[in-house]
Order: C-alpha cells, then sequence, then structure tokens
C-alpha cells in the first residue's frame, strides 16, 4: 500500500517553487552588488586565456596565476578608473569653489549667440537643464563610491577562486546550461567576442578620440586640452553622439572669445577627424571580434548609467548585448526542439 502524500512529480513542483522562491529572495538580497556579479564574469571573460596560459603552459600554481591576474587588472583598469574620477571631483570642486568664470562665459556666450540667433537666454536655459542632469548624475556616482569599493572587493574576491577552480567552474557552468556541449561551444565564444569589442576595442577607440581631441584643443587654443581629452574619452563609449558634446559647445566658446579661424578648425577636426576614427576602427574591430550596433550601445548607456553609475558606460551596453544573445540562445533550441520533433514523428 502506497501512503506517500504526494507523488514524484508533485514533489519536483514543489522544490521547483521553493528554488524559485528562494533565488527570489536571494536576488532580491543581493540586488547592490549586480555590478559585482556583471563585473566578475567581464573580467573571467577578459582574462580566462591568460590564467589559462599561466597555468597550463607555464605551470604557474594556480593562486600565485590568479593574484598576478588580479594585481595586473588592477593597475591596467581599476587604477585608471579611479584617477578619472578623480580628476572629475577635483574639477567639479573647482568649479564650486570659483564659480565666476563659469558665470563670465555663459554671459559672453549668451551674448554671441543673441547677436546671431536673436536668442539672448538660449544658451542660459540650454545649460540650467543640462547641469540639472549632470549633478544629479555626479552626486549619484559620488554617493555611490562607497557601494563601488564594496563591489570591487567583492568581484575579486568571487573572481580569485573563479580562476583558481576553473576547471570545475567552467564544467559546471556547461552542465547547468540548457543546451549541447557544441552550441555552448559557438556562443561561448560569442559571448567572448562581444565582451573583447565593447570593453577592449572601445576603450581602444575612446583613448584614440580623446588623445585626438585633447590634440585639437592644443593646436587650436582651447583651454584644458587634457581634461577636456578624458572627458572625450568616457563620452566616447557613445558612439558618435559623444565627441560632438565636447568640441562643438568649445567651437562655440572660441567664437564667443572673439577668435575665427580657430572654432572653424576645430570643427573641421572634430568632425573630420576624431568622427571618423569612431567610423574607421569600429570597422577593423567588428571584423576582427565582434560587431555591437551602435543603436544597442546608445540604448545600454542609457540603461546602465543610473544602474551602475559611470561604469554603467561600459556595462549597460554589455547587458543589453548578454540579453540578445541569451534570447539568440532561446531562439535555436527552440528551433533545434522542432527539428527533432519533426524527426520523430517520421520515424
Amino acid at each position: 500500500m502506497n501512503n506517500e502524500v504526494f507523488s514524484q512529480k508533485e514533489r519536483n513542483i514543489i522544490i521547483l517553487i521553493m528554488i524559485i522562491v528562494l533565488g527570489a529572495l536571494l536576488l532580491y538580497a543581493t540586488r547592490g552588488l549586480f555590478g559585482a556579479f556583471l563585473g566578475t564574469f567581464l573580467m573571467y571573460t577578459l582574462f580566462r586565456d591568460m590564467n589559462v596560459f599561466l597555468i597550463e603552459r607555464w605551470k604557474w600554481p594556480r593562486p600565485i596565476a590568479a593574484v598576478t591576474i588580479i594585481i595586473l587588472s588592477l593597475l591596467i583598469i581599476v587604477l585608471p578608473f579611479y584617477g578619472i574620477g578623480k580628476m572629475l571631483v577635483s574639477k567639479a570642486i573647482e568649479i564650486q569653489q570659483n564659480p565666476a568664470w563659469i558665470t563670465n562665459l555663459v554671459s559672453s556666450v549668451n551674448e554671441f549667440v543673441g547677436d546671431k540667433l536673436g536668442r539672448t537666454d538660449l544658451i542660459e536655459k540650454q545649460l540650467e537643464s543640462s547641469t540639472t542632469y549632470l549633478g544629479g548624475l555626479l552626486t549619484t556616482t559620488l554617493g555611490g563610491a562607497a557601494n563601488l569599493f564594496l563591489e570591487i572587493t567583492v568581484m575579486y574576491f568571487i573572481l580569485y577562486f573563479l580562476f583558481v577552480n576553473y576547471i570545475s567552474f567552467e564544467k559546471g557552468l556547461v552542465y547547468y546550461m540548457p543546451f549541447d556541449e557544441e552550441n555552448v561551444a559557438v556562443f561561448a565564444q560569442e559571448f567572448k567576442n562581444v565582451t573583447y569589442a565593447n570593453v577592449v576595442g572601445q576603450t581602444i577607440i575612446a583613448i584614440v578620440q580623446g588623445a585626438s581631441l585633447s590634440l585639437g584643443f592644443w593646436i587650436f587654443g582651447a583651454n584644458d586640452p587634457i581634461f577636456w581629452g578624458v572627458i572625450t574619452a568616457i563620452l566616447a563609449f557613445i558612439p558618435l553622439l559623444g565627441p560632438p558634446l565636447v568640441f562643438v559647445p568649445a567651437a562655440l566658446i572660441l567664437f564667443s572669445q572673439g577668435m575665427t579661424w580657430q572654432p572653424i578648425g576645430l570643427l573641421i577636426w572634430g568632425f573630420g577627424l576624431v568622427i571618423n576614427i569612431d567610423n574607421v576602427m569600429r570597422f577593423v574591430i567588428a571584423k576582427r571580434l565582434g560587431d555591437i550596433h551602435p543603436i544597442i550601445t546608445v540604448v545600454g548607456v542609457i540603461i546602465g548609467l543610473p544602474l551602475f553609475g559611470l561604469i554603467g558606460l561600459v556595462f549597460g551596453p554589455l547587458l543589453l548585448v548578454y540579453f540578445l544573445i541569451t534570447v539568440k540562445i532561446y531562439k535555436t533550441n527552440k528551433r533545434l526542439s522542432r527539428k527533432r520533433e519533426l524527426a520523430e514523428q517520421k520515424e
């Protein structure tokens, strides 16, 4: 006689419900660390080949290889972001302590625009709305500094154990993925390509564009060429739209100061050289690594900035691309399942 209260199918349903509920609670509890988890995945993808090379080719002990990669990543990724953040904070403090030059600048630009367009308050209104948005964004970014430190700590803590136990981690990942090993390899390569394209490729484009515009500022007599070159490099993560946000207002300011050929030269330099650096280099990177459409990048930036702050310039587009790849995986699995069903029906 069977005295079981639940059948095996009912047990499975109950266990699945428990998994969903507990998973939802865990996601809610760790919602402030989503950036750390995404950063861990990103860093593992970028440095995975190096970790395997150090362990399997050079026969380094796994902990030493992991620590070496972590130190290297700190030097080439985290510290530059820290330096940029420190520069932005210093400039914000400088502007707050000495706002007179901004007032004079706005007055001169307003006067110039008023003479040319008959709208003496045009720039002032635009600056007010822009200042409100950027001020809120800066406040959010600075307010999240403590949480950013926590996220980086958690990211490296997890990353260390992933590098040390990379074989078991990848086997577990393949085991729990809902598709066969052949598709695992295909989509793993696709994940790797889009990650490299967005992080390594876009960073190279941003640095070259920032350096080029900084040189243009120096040639045509604009102030603070290094600072605005750094700002351009940050904004360059927004394809096509980013650099003009720097050099167009700079040219307008040069016009308002009575210059003629310098602002024209800066505009030609910006639209002729700086913008086309993005077009040419993005084409080369797309051929070698992977293509991320500019619309995806722009939408990703809009999504990423409120979620992750400044680092959302990188995380936002990647998150959107990963979502689209997951949808692609689902469609592929669905198509393969349909083919199997048709084959079984024929048999």
